[in-house]
C-alpha cells in the first residue's frame, strides 16, 4: 500500500503513507489513538475513500476495493455477525469448523444454538476473531481483536494468529501494543499522519510512543 493521503477537511490524517505485508507473517500497525490506524485499515479494506492510494498485490496494482474480493477477511471495531444469528449458522456461514473452535473453547460446547445478542461483547469478539483467522482466505485484517477479551482469550487468539500466519498475511492493530510486540514480525508507527517501519522496539520509546519496554 503506497502514497495513501487522508483528510478531512483542512486536517490532514495520513500523508503519503506506505506499508507492506507479506504472507507468513504478522504486520502491526501501532500509534497513539487518532493516529490514522483504523482509518488507514478502512482505506485497504476499500471501505473509505482516501485523496490518494496505491494498492498492489504481488506487485499488481488492485483498481476495486478489496472487499470485493474472496480473498480477504476484515475485523472492523463493530460486531460483524448479526445479533439474531447462532453460534452454529455463524460458523455455517463463514464456512469454519464449529468443532475445531469448540475444542480450543470447550465452555461454549452448550452454547450451539445460543443467539449472538445473549453473548457478552468479549464472547463475540473472540469469536469473530476466531471465524476471521480461520477462514481460507490470503489476508485478514484484524482492527482490536483484543478489545474486551479476557487474559486467557488473548493469549489463545495469539496462538491462534501465529498458527494461521503460515498461510496467510495479517495485519494487527491494538491498544495493547506489547501483545502485538509479542507475536509480529514487523511493525509500521504512526505518527503526526507519517508512517515509519520500526527498526526494534526501542523505537517506540524514541517515538515517545511509551516510556519503558
Amino acid at each position: 500500500m503506497d502514497n495513501v493521503i487522508l483528510n478531512f477537511g483542512k486536517t490532514e490524517i495520513l500523508k503519503s503513507v506506505y506499508f507492506k505485508a507479506e504472507k507468513k507473517q504478522i504486520t502491526g500497525i501501532l500509534g497513539s489513538n487518532g493516529s490514522g490506524k483504523t482509518s488507514l485499515l478502512r482505506i485497504l479494506f476499500g471501505e473509505l475513500k482516501p485523496q490518494s492510494k496505491l494498492i498492489r498485490i504481488d506487485d499488481k496494482p488492485i483498481l476495486k476495493p478489496l472487499y470485493t474480493q474472496n480473498n480477504i477477511r476484515f475485523l472492523p471495531q463493530f460486531h460483524i455477525i448479526p445479533s439474531t444469528f447462532s453460534l452454529q449458522k455463524a460458523f455455517n456461514y463463514f464456512n469454519v469448523a464449529l468443532d475445531s473452535f469448540l475444542n480450543h473453547f470447550p465452555e461454549f460446547k452448550k452454547q450451539k444454538h445460543i443467539k449472538f445478542k445473549i453473548l457478552s461483547g468479549g464472547e463475540r469478539r473472540l469469536i469473530e476473531t476466531y471465524i476471521l483467522l480461520k477462514s481460507k482466505v490470503d489476508l485478514v485484517i484484524l482492527d482490536e481483536p483484543f478489545s474486551h477479551l479476557a487474559p486467557l482469550y488473548i493469549q489463545k487468539i495469539k496462538t491462534l494468529i501465529i498458527e494461521e500466519k503460515k498461510n496467510k498475511a495479517i495485519i494487527i492493530t491494538d491498544h495493547l501494543f506489547k501483545d502485538i510486540l509479542d507475536i509480529s514480525d514487523k511493525n509500521y508507527f504512526l505518527k503526526d499522519g507519517w508512517c515509519k517501519l520500526l527498526k526494534n522496539k526501542e523505537d517506540l520509546i524514541f517515538y515517545k510512543y511509551t516510556n519503558t519496554m
